[in-house]
């Protein structure tokens, strides 16, 4: 193997400098400084200094900054990029902001390390130290990672070190929470009835509330009967895309035909609006649909969340109640993954009770 650099001197009045020559591309660099201590004057530490950099080479853990004295401060570095990152969802930024304000810079506080040294050790004891569980680490340590691809992109990193394995994260999936569909039709119908529409459009639709709130009357195609699900709110704020940044184009059901006429009228572009709302176009607001909700629950002597009442449940009952396949469900709820779907199966035995069921009628016939 050819070996990179070379020694480098320069001859002066005052006798022969030295230093360490390297080339990246075509670009040269001089090296007379290592870790703070002039090398120009003692050819043996310019040799040690060479072979140290070959070492690095030729692991693959070579970065030039190491030895320009171009090291990059984490904490400094971070709190720039933050303020660059105004294509990210108000949601996304929020969680940003925190995890860099409350985890990382305290952290990079404590421990003095450049973002040019950050490795997997590095991750392993960031990612222990993080106060908060399972999912709370991971999307610091997630906010840390895409930094980092950003900086390897502008050049002030060489390369993004490998990060702690998904299993070092230790979460523990929660089992998904849903009622009945007569449990959760009690609720909605314990609802005031002007505020029902948006529920029952909730339930028959399998979509996110925040979908629901920013949902526009042209977003209702008259012509093919079918919404176009292309808006959201996040962080309280509209924005003009979805949680997975896809359109959904999804038909009415029938069933929500009769709510549909019952929808109040307003002068602003919301579909669902309400005569009490402050809001501009008189829209709902998350934190309003919750209490309803939850009025509504107590009411029935339920204690199950809003998202987890409204969504989980209706696609666990379309499996495990009616009989609908995953893959059909999953074209009904746009899901990506396959495995997003599958989670609605699992919450109860009426799923397998069915199949069970159609194997026994099976056999029955054969022995007819």
């Amino acid at each position: 193997m050819s070996q990179k650099g070379g020694i480098y001197t320069r001859h002066t009045k005052s006798g022969v400098q030295y230093g360490v020559r390297w080339y990246i591309g075509r670009m040269q660099h001089i090296i007379t400084h290592y870790k703070g201590m002039a090398i120009k004057d003692s050819l043996p530490m310019a040799n040690r200094l060479l072979a140290v950099m070959r070492s690095d080479d030729e692991s693959g853990f070579f970065r030039i900054e190491k030895y320009t004295n171009q090291e990059v401060d984490t904490i400094d570095f971070l709190q720039k990029w933050i303020k660059t990152q105004v294509h990210l969802s108000p949601a996304t930024m929020k969680d940003y902001q925190n995890s860099i304000k409350n985890h990382l810079v305290p952290w990079f506080e404590i421990h003095k390390v450049s973002l040019n040294d950050v490795q997997y050790d590095v991750l392993c004891q960031l990612l222990h130290d993080i106060k908060r569980e399972g999912k709370g680490k991971q999307n610091v340590m997630f906010c840390l990672h895409t930094a980092m691809l950003s900086a390897h992109k502008s050049g002030k990193i060489t390369q993004v070190p490998p990060f702690p394995e998904k299993r070092m994260y230790q979460i523990e999936p929660k089992p998904i929470q849903a009622i009945s569909e007569a449990r959760q039709m009690a609720i909605i119908n314990a609802i005031p009835e002007e505020h029902q529409p948006i529920f029952w459009w909730l339930k028959y639709h399998y979509r996110r509330p925040s979908e629901a709130m920013a949902l526009f009357k042209e977003d209702y195609d008259k012509e093919r009967d079918c919404f176009i699900i292309q808006r959201s709110f996040s962080n309280k704020r509209l924005v003009t895309h979805t949680k997975t940044h896809h359109i959904h184009t999804i038909p009415c059901h029938p069933d929500f035909k009769h709510w549909q006429e019952r929808c109040h009228i307003s002068f602003g572009p919301y579909f669902f609006t309400h005569r009490r709302s402050r809001l501009e176009g008189q829209r709902y607001q998350h934190d309003f649909m919750v209490d309803l909700w939850n009025a509504a629950a107590r009411s029935r002597g339920e204690t199950i969340r809003l998202y987890a009442g409204i969504k989980h449940s209706s696609c666990t009952a379309a499996i495990n109640e009616h009989g609908m396949s995953v893959d059909e469900l999953q074209m009904l709820t746009d899901h990506a993954r396959r495995d997003s779907v599958l989670k609605y199966a699992d919450i109860k035995l009426e799923a397998k009770r069915n199949i069970q069921a159609k194997v026994l009628k099976m056999k029955e016939r054969k022995v007819e």
